[in-house]
């Protein structure tokens, strides 16, 4: 098994951050402590003993992924996925992609795959039944709508009142609409994010809210569509984070390359490389 000068090098961070017995996560899953050993690429608890197993939804979209590939390293979440993998001692090769739908990866239960990645926010509720990583990025909310359309004029939280906005089921973004924004008309629900820019084109519903980067790309592959603008971001931040089975002891292990990877510029940079500055969109306050 070729090993990286990068993975062996995280492989000794990894032990020095496993024998110190801290294994807290955003979610407070994962094993009470882990030894050095625990982390070795050898030893680590793996759905498949051999192989790190990565699921995310279908279709998945641009940044966060490109031309519908998870497994081809392109796209912000891809690339995060494949410089965890090298941290835990892993060759892309040995990576293998599983689907898994974006409401089922949150629920109870055992999992098929090491951990997921597909912009799932960490939140108390979730936490209660998986485990999630240290956070990866740090998220706003945004508006997509079409241009010439009322909506699209609209400059602050209490002028959004009066829409019909879409949103998936079981979204921060939907969570959103309704603690935030307080429409005087249900939102529309849909099973995905795509049935909602669906709806979106067809005039059904006024605009979805979701996360910054992907409102960026919705814009343009939505007839008319433009990023009516960008919401305050919260305090703490909403972030996202690797999301694992519950009590989970493979996400210490994991907390400690993000560590590394975050010390070390390589999310910043990756983050530079397939993400935008998206403040130049107005904020809707």
């Amino acid at each position: 098994m070729r090993k990286t000068v990068v993975a062996v090098a995280a492989l000794a961070m990894i032990a020095a951050a496993c024998s110190s017995g801290s294994s807290t996560t955003n979610g407070g899953g994962g094993s009470a402590s882990a030894s050095g050993a625990a982390c070795a690429t050898s030893n680590l608890n793996l759905v498949t003993p051999g192989q790190l197993t990565v699921a995310t939804d279908s279709p998945v979209y641009s940044p966060w992924f490109k031309h519908n590939e998870p497994s081809n390293g392109l796209g912000y979440e891809s690339a995060v996925a494949y410089a965890v993998a090298e941290g835990l001692g892993f060759d892309p090769s040995e990576v293998k992609w599983v689907v898994e739908p974006f409401n089922k990866s949150y629920a109870p239960g055992s999992k098929d795959f090491d951990f997921d990645i597909n912009e799932i926010s960490i939140t108390p509720e979730r936490a209660q039944v998986v485990d999630f990583s240290t956070g990866y990025y740090d998220d706003v909310q945004a508006l997509v709508a079409r241009k010439g359309t009322p909506i699209a004029s609209a400059t602050s939280v209490a002028a959004l009142k009066p829409f019909l906005l879409g949103d998936q089921v079981g979204t921060t973004s939907l969570a959103f609409i309704s603690q935030v924004i307080k429409p005087t008309q249900q939102p529309r629900v849909f099973d995905t994010l795509n049935d909602a820019k669906a709806a979106l084109n067809a005039g059904q519903i006024d605009g979805i809210v979701t996360d910054i980067p992907t409102a960026d790309y919705f814009q343009y592959s939505i007839k008319d569509g433009t990023v009516v603008g960008r919401f305050a971001a919260a305090n703490p931040p909403e972030q996202f984070g690797l999301l694992f089975q519950h009590r989970n002891s493979l996400v210490p292990c994991v907390n400690a390359v993000l560590g590394q990877l975050t010390s070390n510029g390589t999310l910043q940079q990756l983050q530079a490389r397939w993400l935008q500055n998206y403040t130049a969109y107005p904020l809707i306050q």
